[in-house]
């Protein structure tokens, strides 16, 4: 396809050149530009084709960047990216030194807030606006925000203290394509039916039942006046309360109704909400039949869409839906948890085979976590699956609703450690730090495929709060038993002996593999450490006590990590060895390719043989460490 109008826009000054009828034929260049680039690269794929008119209203319409544009989560914003100066690059989408799949600050003035979790966006433009105000400048906040992430709580906090600044220039766009990435659920998707079914409407309801029942077309008019109002007037009602006009909906792909509606908007006063329907993969037949499935794809043929790939290793997150299942059926007391990400985690089966027991509660992390806690109180056993990054924003529900009441949930952190193209925003970079300094709560990390649904299964069977947390993708390849095992509590193994005392690595998780291999080439004694926390603190001191050097090696920021737990230990025994720490280090890691970026960190086999060498040649010989 020509894009031979695209290739004139490099910036939304240009777009907003172009004459009204040449917006349509743009729109069309756009979206196959999208298409055709993502094809490529790999990267989301459905919210962008949905987005493209949008995109080019805003910009048109509004001075960006001088008008502030904030899109929620921001996975939506190719398009955005394409417009604004970053065409040509976009053949580095997500890659080592490309651009990001999220707006970032540093990127580009046209990203005005940097984003990538959810629900974000309302808070940060209201913070936008009301800061043009005080320093008497006359432009714009706009807040893009999808209706999955309308629904977490964070979402309705801003619009509660939006709403009581009537000369704010803010405007909130709902997104609605009645989609986030797996299906939205709660009530408020269901907020219209319940209104529709109370006295007022149903008394109404009924009355027109007896009249117009003997008139069987004339009902099915009433019906579809029903539906309309229900959709024009209702919705309205909910976002005034919270003191915003409210207009829509509106077909977001109709660039005839988005321009000149977004522009009466400019001429009104207060806080403004725009109620669009878009439709997620618009464009492209295969991704508008299954949106779910070409959210976020790698490369492939558009000719012929995603092509599924047979045989390979399980992933752990297959691994923890297998055992999730299995569990299930050997013990009716588990429930399983997740804050919208029923595909991201392994839960599909779950919920298809126990939908009696599988909670979706939305784009609500901290819900999810007191809701678990709910739940254990009465004597049932909540599993919440949950991403590293995710499980932040919950922190607080982790403490104070969990913990500090000892209760019997288990985490299944699924994303720990480098994540790749998603980069630093979706990183579990530092849960090892933030839930091993947390009382009556035990962490562990697994090595392998086989040990991860052994971890689970122990984790399971405790009476306190338990967190495993593995990687993204396939592990080393080990096979999978059926039989579940319960694992020696808070013990490491010695997966190799080495010739000389001299050197002991001490490996967490998904290190045991590059740690191993580094053991072959340094002849160092190799242990697959197994908890974080607790740590085994009687491992950890053998091993000072036979080596010369103590290293330790984790997917994890070394601050507060789990090679800070075995210095602690070792403090607390007297102990005192040389020790080198081996993580991930105190700057946010930027997206790439994940085994580049661990060998940029020095997390692969090499990195750890350099490392060690290093250390081995600043130090004097001495015998063995002694306690103190």
């Amino acid at each position: 396809m020509s894009f031979s109008l695209l290739e004139t826009i490099n910036n939304p000054a240009d777009l907003r050149r172009l004459a009204r009828r040449e917006l349509d034929v743009l729109a069309g260049q756009l979206r196959a530009f999208v298409l055709e680039s993502v094809a490529r690269t790999g990267g989301h794929l459905s919210s962008n084709l949905g987005t493209v008119e949008l995109t080019i209203a805003l910009h048109y319409v509004f001075n960006t960047p001088y008008d502030r544009l904030v899109w929620d989560v921001g996975h939506q914003t190719y398009p955005h990216k394409i417009l604004t100066g970053r065409r040509e690059r976009m053949d580095t989408l997500r890659q080592l030194d490309g651009i990001s799949g999220f707006p970032r600050r540093v990127e580009s003035e046209y990203d005005t807030f940097g984003t990538a979790h959810s629900s974000t966006s309302i808070s940060a433009a209201l913070g936008m606006a009301l800061a043009a105000k005080q320093k008497g400048e006359d432009r714009y906040a706009v807040a893009v925000i999808g209706d999955g992430a309308m629904s977490a709580g964070m979402a309705f906090e801003a619009l509660n203290n939006g709403g009581v600044h009537p000369d704010a220039r803010l405007i909130v766009i709902l997104n609605d394509n009645d989609m986030s990435i797996s299906p939205p659920v709660g009530a408020l998707n269901r907020y219209l039916a319940r209104l529709m079914s109370g006295k007022f409407y149903a008394a109404a309801r009924r009355a027109g039942e007896r009249v117009l029942g003997v008139a069987p077309p004339l009902w099915e008019l009433a019906k579809r006046f029903e539906e309309h109002a229900k959709g024009m007037v209702v919705p309205g009602t909910l976002f005034e309360e919270f003191g915003f006009n409210y207009i829509g909906p509106i077909d977001g792909h109709d660039l005839d109704s988005l321009i000149p509606t977004l522009q009466n908007l400019k001429a009104l006063k207060g806080p403004q909400f725009l109620h669009v329907v878009t439709r997620k993969g618009q464009g492209y037949k295969l991704a508008e039949a299954d949106p779910v499935l070409y959210h976020g794809p790698g490369k492939f043929d558009p000719a012929h869409g995603i092509v599924a790939k047979s045989g390979g290793k399980p992933t752990y997150t297959q691994v923890f839906g297998d055992w999730l299942c299995d569990m299930a059926a050997a013990d009716p007391r588990l429930v399983g948890i997740t804050p919208a990400m029923r595909e991201g985690s392994g839960m599909v089966t779950f919920a298809e085979r126990f939908p009696e027991r599988y909670h979706d509660v939305g784009i609500a992390e901290q819900h999810a976590l007191t809701f678990a806690a709910g739940l254990a109180c009465e004597g049932v056993k909540p599993v919440v699956a949950i991403y590293s990054t995710f499980l932040q924003r919950a922190y607080d529900q982790l403490i104070h609703d969990i913990a500090l009441q000892d209760l019997p949930v288990l985490f299944a952190i699924d994303r720990a450690g480098l994540v790749g193209a998603d980069g630093a925003t979706h990183a579990g970079s530092y849960d090892l730090s933030f839930l091993r300094c947390i009382p009556n709560v035990a962490v562990m990390a697994p090595a392998d495929e086989n040990e991860c649904r052994q971890m689970l299964y122990t984790g399971f069977l405790r009476n306190h709060p338990v967190a495993v947390r593995y990687p993204r993708g396939s592990g080393p390849g080990v096979a999978v038993q059926k039989e579940m095992t319960e694992l020696p509590w808070g013990k490491g193994e010695v997966r190799r002996r080495a010739a000389r005392a001299e050197i002991a690595i001490l490996a967490f998780g998904s290190m045991l593999g590059p740690a191993l291999a580094a053991g072959e080439e340094l002849d160092a004694t190799v242990v697959n450490m197994r908890f974080v926390k607790p740590v085994d603190a009687e491992l950890v001191a053998e091993m000072a006590l036979g080596h010369e050097l103590i290293v330790t090696v984790e997917e994890n920021v070394v601050a507060g990590g789990a090679g800070a737990a075995c210095a602690e230990a070792l403090a607390e025994a007297g102990i005192v060895v040389p020790m080198l720490h081996l993580g991930l280090p105190d700057v946010f890691v930027d997206h790439g390719d994940p085994a580049k970026l661990l060998s940029l960190q020095g997390l692969d086999a090499q990195g750890i043989g350099k490392a060690v060498a290093l250390r081995l040649s600043q130090l004097p010989r001495r015998d063995l460490r002694k306690t103190a």
